[in-house]
């Protein structure tokens, strides 16, 4: 094909994905986009599940682009930016956006993997992918996806988010990222990006794990009743339904996901698990302090009917169980210190 026959795409798909410091985060960044951005801009925060839907709200105070609540069906529009609900996934569909109460990714919905997956599925090349401040790894194997279908991929550089988990695990995981920029930069290289026709390559094709995880995202039936989920079954159980975790060996990136589509990195699976340890731990002090309580007041009893050596016993067994619980608490203390250090 001569030089003049070559056709060009315009990367008009922007999405972008953070957690803790996103707010602050994401205020920048559609401050300084351009009112003429030539593209649609869609994005998710983690959220509570019973937050107030007011980022959108924020958001507009200091864009030049009309900021939208992400609505199901909602045609995407350039010059349009859109921002996922409360306790909903975000999926990007060619041409619109759906919305879908699917299960957790990474204990998060809305979360970043999905977006970005789908947004890759639909949009290939078209498609640039920002991840910005956040805690643990939410949003790597999304940007793998994103790399797979030769879109671009941008990461906040961790120096200069307010949390660098996010981006420092997606910089050691994703190979390929193609910018990693102090968030000042990021809305410049977006409309610089936005702007410039390029040259379409041969499309890479969409794989069958894309495919499944996408539809998994989307909790579609068929798929989840089938046998084809990805990976090889693992000795974990998942800590959301107490299914069966599927291990998935994605480049560097070691996931997990379960039969009705739970999915978490390792690292958010050890935190998950950890915070099942604890929860574990403290129905242990309350069972404990129980007994103990229990035991003093059938021993005060026995001593009432001159029942000494009953009460002797059930007042060793009140010591012991009081005892018990202590050292589960200082357990406790032990696990919640190691947990403030690694954040």
């Amino acid at each position: 094909m001569a030089d003049s026959e070559k056709q060009t795409i315009v990367r008009d798909i922007i999405v972008v994905g953070t957690s803790a410091g996103g707010v602050e985060a994401l205020t920048e960044l559609v401050k300084y986009l351009p009112p003429n951005l030539n593209a649609s801009v869609i994005i998710v925060l983690h959220l509570p599940s019973h937050s107030p839907n007011v980022l959108a709200d924020i958001l507009n105070r200091g864009s030049r682009l009309p900021v939208f609540l992400a609505q199901d069906g909602q045609a995407i529009e350039k010059g349009h930016i859109y921002v996922a609900p409360s306790d909903r996934h975000l999926l990007v569909k060619a041409g619109y956006l759906q919305l879908w109460q699917g299960p957790k990714e990474n204990g998060s919905r809305p979360a970043i993997d999905p977006l970005f997956r789908t947004a890759a599925r639909a949009y290939g090349q078209r498609l640039v992918a920002v991840l910005l401040t956040g805690l643990l790894d939410d949003g790597t194997a999304g940007l793998m996806a994103v790399k797979m279908r030769d879109g671009v991929a941008i990461v906040q550089r961790p120096d200069d988010a307010l949390y660098a988990a996010m981006p420092s695990n997606a910089i050691a995981n994703v190979d390929g990222i193609d910018y990693i920029l102090p968030l000042s930069e990021i809305p410049s290289t977006l409309a610089k990006l936005a702007n410039t026709p390029k040259e379409e390559e041969p499309e890479k094709p969409v794989t069958r794990e894309m495919e499944l995880e996408s539809e998994m995202a989307n909790f579609d039936i068929e798929e989840l009743e089938s046998d084809a989920i990805p990976g090889n079954p693992s000795p974990f159980t998942c800590p959301d339904c107490g299914g069966s975790l599927w291990e998935i060996e994605d480049g560097k990136l070691l996931r997990f996901r379960c039969h009705v589509g739970h999915a978490f990195s390792a690292k958010t699976l050890l935190t998950k698990q950890s915070d099942k340890l604890e929860d574990a731990l403290w129905i242990a002090v309350r069972a404990l302090q129980e007994k103990a309580t229990l035991a003093d007041r059938m021993a005060s009893r026995m001593r009432d009917r001159n029942l000494s050596l009953a009460a002797k016993r059930l007042q060793q067994q009140s010591e012991d169980a009081q005892q018990q619980s202590e050292i589960i608490q200082e357990v406790l203390k032990m696990l919640n210190g190691k947990s403030a250090e690694s954040t």
